[in-house]
């Protein structure tokens, strides 16, 4: 009796490896934030948001919870969070608007730290070389709570690039999230009161906010500047 044939394993074997290289996870991340990023061109969702744009037919805490989701989901596709911030206050007043600007966040933080973490740092971490990227890398992976609360609280530190950047190094799940969820909120709720306030424009509430953002941008480019001189300073000598 002739038995049936049997496929060699190897092939198979082959191609799962292939597919589930890094360099493949690499390029599917590559592909699927070249997508969130021609989509946020294309539809423009935080301008749904700012603009007032949220279903009517959801109400009370359920629309908080769903801004919040949409927050998260907006972040991870680099929408700026400024703008979901100001929308956050003016659809939910400062409360509840923070509460939503704030878990969104965090979130949006895990979202992109999973991403990171699961489909690119096999692949770019050994072409991680440098002084500079080894010290920054030792930083992260010791002091991983401290290390998120200082780049959160830093306002000159783009929100996508750190979460991308954190994912790199070996710092755990539970010190990054609650460093983005602590270290996010001055900021946060500054631009949570200025939308809530909107209206007002001359209240103090309104006046106090945006004066904590303009300081705080100022000083975190002033500071930016500052260290980027410091680096170029040895790499010229």
């Amino acid at each position: 009796m002739l038995q049936p044939a049997v496929r060699p394993a190897g092939f198979a074997l082959r191609c799962s490896r292939a597919l589930l290289s890094p360099w493949s996870r690499l390029s599917l991340l590559v592909v699927l934030l070249a997508g969130a990023g021609a989509l946020v061109v294309a539809y423009e969702p935080h301008r749904v948001l700012a603009d007032g744009g949220w279903p009517p037919q959801v109400g009370g805490v359920g629309a908080v919870v769903l801004f919040g989701v949409a927050y998260g989901l907006c972040t991870a596709a680099f929408v700026p969070r400024p703008v979901l911030n100001l929308a956050s206050g003016a659809l939910f007043g400062t409360q509840a608007g923070l509460a939503a600007a704030v878990a969104g966040t965090v979130l949006g933080a895990g979202i992109a730290f999973t991403l990171g973490r699961a489909l690119g740092r096999d692949a770019l971490r050994p072409l991680l070389r440098g002084r500079w990227v080894e010290a920054a890398d030792g930083q992260l992976t010791r002091h991983a709570f401290r290390s998120t609360l200082a780049i959160r609280l830093f306002p000159g530190v783009p929100f996508a690039a750190a979460n991308y950047g954190a994912a790199l190094s070996r710092m755990g799940y539970a010190p990054f999230l609650l460093g983005t969820g602590l270290g996010c909120v001055p900021n946060t709720a500054a631009y949570v009161v200025a939308g809530s306030e909107a209206a007002s424009p001359t209240s103090p509430a309104f006046l106090l906010s945006a004066g904590f953002i303009v300081v705080s941008v100022t000083a975190g480019a002033v500071v930016a500047w500052r260290k980027r001189h410091r680096l170029r300073s040895p790499a010229a000598a």
